[in-house]
């Protein structure tokens, strides 16, 4: 966990603004994930923004581009997936990049630099959040090299600041 970190309620405009902004960015309605008033704090660390969504780190902004964490499980029915067989997981959790022979399979339609998640096959579990280098028509028909570059993976250090920061508040 970083040493300093800021921690702080969003005004109601600026919990708008974050909301509409990767509402688009995904393509998904937070008006059906939350149905009631939305309370938004951010903490600011050295490496990322984190936005705590009722008390949940749902958000991220890592280098200007706002993302969901791992942690968003509302948010995984409506986003699209790429299914990894089990000898990519391990390199996916070091932070590797999704390799085409590594697919076995997507759900859901993206299209190039749309977010998408990461799942292994075995266990259905989300193990990373990556962008699209391609759309998935293109995406289907590619035989080697990068698919999704990743972003956001289970084990890396806003992973980690997570855990712990979920771990002070409970």
């Amino acid at each position: 966990m970083p040493r300093k970190y800021r921690r702080y309620f969003l005004k109601a405009k600026e919990v708008k603004s974050m909301l509409g902004e990767v509402s688009e960015r995904l393509r998904v309605d937070f008006k059906q994930i939350f149905k009631s008033k939305v309370d938004m704090e951010l903490v600011e660390t050295d490496f990322a923004e984190i936005f705590l969504i009722n008390g949940r780190p749902l958000l991220v902004r890592i280098n200007g581009k706002s993302l969901p964490t791992l942690a968003f499980n509302e948010i995984f029915a409506l986003t699209p997936k790429v299914v990894v067989d089990m000898g990519a997981v391990p390199h996916v959790c070091n932070g590797a990049d999704v390799m085409a022979p590594g697919i076995v399979r997507f759900e859901g339609e993206f299209r190039k630099d749309d977010f998408v998640f990461v799942v292994d096959e075995k266990h259905g579990k989300t193990i990373a959040i990556g962008e699209a280098a391609y759309d998935v028509d293109s995406a289907k028909k590619v035989a080697e090299g990068v698919v999704v570059k990743n972003v956001h993976f289970v084990g890396d250090k806003l992973w980690n600041f997570i855990k712990k920061l979920a771990a002070k508040t409970q």
